[in-house]
């Protein structure tokens, strides 16, 4: 598989697998069907794999762990802090940067990885009580101890990605992008990571799985899939959001792919500094996404997919408000 380079030095695949909805909030799940999965993936030479602390809560490092055990010289292991967990496990619904709940936080997440040192580690949430300059001087540390590899951020602001980035190098900035969610385009962000020589790691390439075209209503959702609230997903915005992907869709037929295929195309086609990292818990989306890293597009084809879905032309927020707040900070 192509490769890509995130930030100074970090050579992944370039399509990664992101494996938060193999263990939470897309409905029910399966460990043994996950855990093929992963497997799958590696013989496809996907070797950027995703997770957090929070996915679970916990339980999908200890999945994401014993599923690359034996793959471990092979692969790039990703996992994120800061959605603050309690003692026991649970989320608080808070967001936590200090150095002290950093510390803990790293050594519990080796451990249910089973790994010495993690690859790639994000700061999941920025925390508007703690400066960055803290955060990052911690995370700092633990790269001098061999804990950690690489630093990245998820879903922060150009401003505290630059404070950052002036305390410890970052290697990834991850959020979410794709042709369903193009704010980074326009809010500085995109333009930030470039400037500073950052790589680009989008999640939820396809829309939380609307931009493949199977999803036409909230009851194809099961019963405790947080889309059921999210606001893109309700009423009349999901009207709306319907017809521009039959517009794509119609786009990926005449091209003679799948709309997922022509979704993670075009974000694959934004730069070689994007490694999109979509998530999947079943081989055969598996393989229909690793199939887009063949599709290619002409300047017009990418013009009038740019006409059919230009920023901003989605409806409604991507979170409801709580999630909404805590973004791009």
């Amino acid at each position: 598989m192509e490769q890509r380079t995130l930030g100074a030095g970090l050579s992944v695949s370039a399509l990664g697998l992101g494996c938060m909805g193999m263990s939470a909030f897309y409905g029910a799940h399966d460990d043994a069907q996950s855990t093929a999965t992963i497997e799958r993936a590696i013989d496809l030479g996907v070797t950027f794999f995703d997770t957090a602390d929070v996915y679970g809560p916990q339980t999908n490092e200890r999945l994401v762990g014993a599923a690359l055990a034996r793959h471990r010289d092979q692969v790039v292991i990703a996992t994120k802090f800061g959605n603050e967990l309690d003692a026991d496990g649970r989320r608080t619904g808070g967001v936590n940067g200090s150095p002290d709940y950093l510390r803990a936080a790293v050594d519990a997440s080796l451990q249910r990885l089973g790994i010495e040192t993690i690859d790639l580690y994000y700061q999941h949430r920025v925390d508007p009580k703690v400066p960055v300059e803290d955060t990052f001087g911690a995370l700092g540390e633990l790269v001098l101890a061999g804990k950690v590899r690489h630093v990245g951020m998820s879903e922060a602001a150009p401003q505290s990605i630059r404070r950052a980035h002036a305390v410890t190098p970052i290697t990834a900035l991850q959020t979410e992008y794709s042709l369903f969610t193009r704010d980074v385009e326009d809010n500085g962000v995109l333009d930030t990571v470039r400037e500073l020589g950052i790589g680009f790691v989008p999640y939820s390439p396809l829309g939380r799985g609307f931009l493949s075209g199977r999803i036409r209503s909230v009851d194809d959702f099961d019963d405790d899939d947080f889309r059921r609230s999210s606001p893109r997903f309700q009423g009349e915005n999901f009207a709306a959001n319907l017809r521009v992907l039959d517009l794509l869709t119609g786009i990926a037929t005449e091209k003679g792919v799948t709309p997922s295929q022509l979704a993670l195309a075009w974000v694959l086609a934004q730069g070689d500094d994007v490694v999109p990292i979509p998530g999947t818990r079943r081989i055969d989306n598996l393989q229909e996404n690793v199939a887009a890293l063949d599709v290619h597009f002409s300047a017009e084809e990418l013009r009038r997919i740019d006409q059919v879905a230009p920023s901003g032309v989605t409806a409604g927020d991507r979170y409801a408000a709580a999630g909404m707040a805590s973004v791009h900070r």
